[in-house]
């Protein structure tokens, strides 16, 4: 498979591109700037899929700036869709989603036809990305495929609330806080089971007839935050504390749990790892990098 990756150098884009290398797949890479010659690159690459990458992966950066964060997703999505169309090629293109448009969903666990009902300016604008999605399958023929994502870790996202928490209990703090109750649940996927998922998708066969594919991208297991903090905490510190500050934003969502029947469905032999074994590899890859003991709590 020749594989097309805007965002390479991202968290998604770098670590997918590079699972698919080592599976033997031809990858290559457009940043930022390629994005306004990508046409070019399409036509002389020839890509089998076009995984567009590029764009945000924050909900709270949204609420501070969220005209900067349309430009980020929506722009940048309408400009992958339009290189696509203006360079004559016809790759399957996948637009990375996210949970976040669902919201709050009415019942756990969430299947794809679900309402989308975001509740901040993230998932509006990831809903706005699958909506140009369609736009450009049913006006110009674009073969499009939709993945939900839903918690995404690794080891190369040095941000977001894994890494956070590592660092906390990593420190020289007594006491790790999260900043919510505690009972909020998410759906946590390991990057490389992503990665696999990701590729097993890509292979499936669609034709330029095909509606839009939309798909759930996740464990399928509801996780509370204070379970995972308590995981992190017996690999890195197993005497530390951890205390709830108890606020809740209105812009997060209180529980995720995706159905992922549609996955299981188009690719049967994926199997995800558990949480506790991806966080080990996460931690160990960390504290390798720190040049620190890892530890083992009972």
């Amino acid at each position: 498979m020749r594989l097309l990756i805007t965002g390479i150098s991202g968290f998604i884009g770098g670590s997918v591109g590079r699972y698919a290398e080592r599976a033997g797949h031809t990858v290559h890479g457009a940043g930022r700037s390629t994005t306004a010659d990508l046409a070019h690159v399409i036509r002389d690459f020839r890509p089998d899929v076009l995984l567009n990458a590029a764009g945000t992966a924050s909900v709270s950066a949204s609420i501070e700036d969220p005209l900067n964060d349309f430009r980020g997703s929506v722009q940048t999505c309408a400009d992958v869709l339009d290189a696509v169309r203006r360079s004559g090629s016809n790759p399957l293109v996948v637009i990375p989603s996210s949970a976040a448009v669902y919201g709050n969903p009415v019942s756990l666990p969430v299947r794809e036809n679900a309402s989308v009902q975001p509740i901040s300016p993230y998932g509006f604008h990831k809903a706005a990305c699958e909506l140009l999605g369609r736009e450009y399958a049913e006006c110009f023929g674009l073969k499009i495929m939709i993945c939900r994502f839903f918690s995404v870790y690794g080891a190369a996202q040095r941000r977001l609330l894994v890494w956070e928490l590592y660092q906390q209990l990593a420190g020289p703090e007594e006491i790790a806080w999260l900043d919510g109750t505690g009972n909020e649940t998410r759906d946590f996927l390991y990057i490389e089971d992503l990665s696999d998922a990701l590729l097993g998708l890509m292979n499936k066969p669609r034709s330029a007839d095909d509606e839009p594919l939309v798909v759930n991208v996740a464990s399928g297991t509801e996780t509370d935050v204070l379970s995972l903090a308590g995981m992190i905490r017996d690999l890195v510190a197993p005497d530390k504390k951890i205390r709830c500050r108890g606020n809740l934003r209105k812009n997060d969502p209180l529980c995720w749990r995706a159905d992922t029947g549609h996955l299981q469905m188009l690719v049967p032999s994926w199997r995800p790892r558990a949480l506790a074994d991806g966080l080990a590899l996460c931690i160990t890859d960390w504290r390798e990098a720190d040049r620190l003991p890892l530890q083992h709590g009972s």
